[in-house]
């Protein structure tokens, strides 16, 4: 069990991640790979990795060495994207390395020059991950987007109506908030005292069965939660909406759930605001979405009648 204990500083500076983590999703993909039951959601990709990635490849098995404890190769600088990870992995000080790897017993030989400090060592081990990244990670991209943006807006929603309270009381089942402590499921007895630095969640499409964190108390917050099976979207098949209002129609409309600007709903659909406005006026003169102003800024949300045609189309 690990125990989150929240002070009302760690309340007010909690966020949800805009998007999975590049490079958590490397790890936890790996773990997946390794996984004998895998939710339908995992099928084709599971097929699909046996024919990119060799299982006794060198990447492959550094991987599977480091990932029960990823901090070396989750580094926070990741949020900022792969290159920024990689960046920061290469960069990582000798003791960190020398801390990490001594989680482990006994280590590879290969894993010395790591050990030693040696920076080519980290820049060979930079370059495993990213080839990683584009076999079990990048292809998939815009499916891992999709999935996170419908979480996303889940999260949104709670945190809109009921509060920091309900964002956290909604990560259940895996997870319980009793103010002041966030009791997650961990197969390790651990406290993690956020003392004012606040708490990152961060969506993860690979995620398994329990939310992951970093061994290290002093590193940035984290916690990566899996993505809960409704929201894990395929990507194989058009779904129903996309086949009666187009794709990019139906993702403006469902990335416009808990509300949100032309120019936010463009990145999370991947398009330009000028498609947006495009697609938000089809809909709103279809009666499915409304455009209010704040100032200078242009608000989308569902209506009624919006609402009622994504709910027909989850059940």
């Amino acid at each position: 069990m690990l125990r989150v204990i929240f002070t009302t500083d760690d309340l007010v500076r909690t966020t949800v991640a805009p998007t999975a983590d590049p490079l958590w999703e490397v790890v936890l993909g790996g773990c997946r790979l390794r996984d004998r039951d895998r939710p339908a959601a995992f099928h084709e990709w599971s097929l699909e990795m046996r024919r990119r990635l060799d299982s006794r490849s060198p990447a492959v098995r550094v991987l599977h060495l480091l990932s029960p404890a990823p901090d070396l190769l989750t580094p926070p600088e990741a949020a900022a994207g792969l290159e920024a990870g990689l960046a920061a992995l290469r960069a990582t000080p000798a003791h960190r390395v020398r801390a990490e790897l001594s989680r482990f017993r006994p280590l590879p030989e290969w894993t010395k020059p790591l050990a030693g400090g040696d920076r080519r060592a980290l820049a060979v081990l930079a370059d495993m991950v990213r080839h990683l990244h584009s076999r079990l990670v990048a292809p998939y991209s815009d499916v891992i987007r999709e999935s996170v943006n419908a979480d996303r807006a889940r999260r949104a929603r709670d945190l809109v109506d009921g509060g920091v309270h309900a964002l956290l009381a909604g990560l259940g089942p895996y997870a319980r908030w009793e103010p002041p402590v966030l009791e997650v499921d961990h197969p390790e007895e651990r406290e993690l005292p956020l003392r004012g630095r606040g708490l990152r969640l961060v969506p993860s499409y690979f995620g398994r069965q329990r939310p992951c964190t970093l061994a290290d108390p002093a590193a940035p917050p984290v916690l990566v939660y899996p993505l809960e099976d409704g929201d894990r979207w395929r990507g194989a098949e058009p779904r129903s909406l996309d086949a009666l209002l187009g794709p990019t129609r139906s993702a403006v409309l469902e990335c416009a759930r808990a509300g949100a600007g032309t120019t936010e709903l463009a990145r999370r659909v991947g398009t330009s605001p000028a498609s947006v406005s495009r697609h938000t006026g089809v809909l709103r003169a279809a009666g499915l979405l409304r455009t209010s102003r704040h100032g200078t800024q242009t608000v989308h949300s569902l209506t009624v009648l919006g609402e009622s045609l994504l709910a027909g189309h989850q059940r």
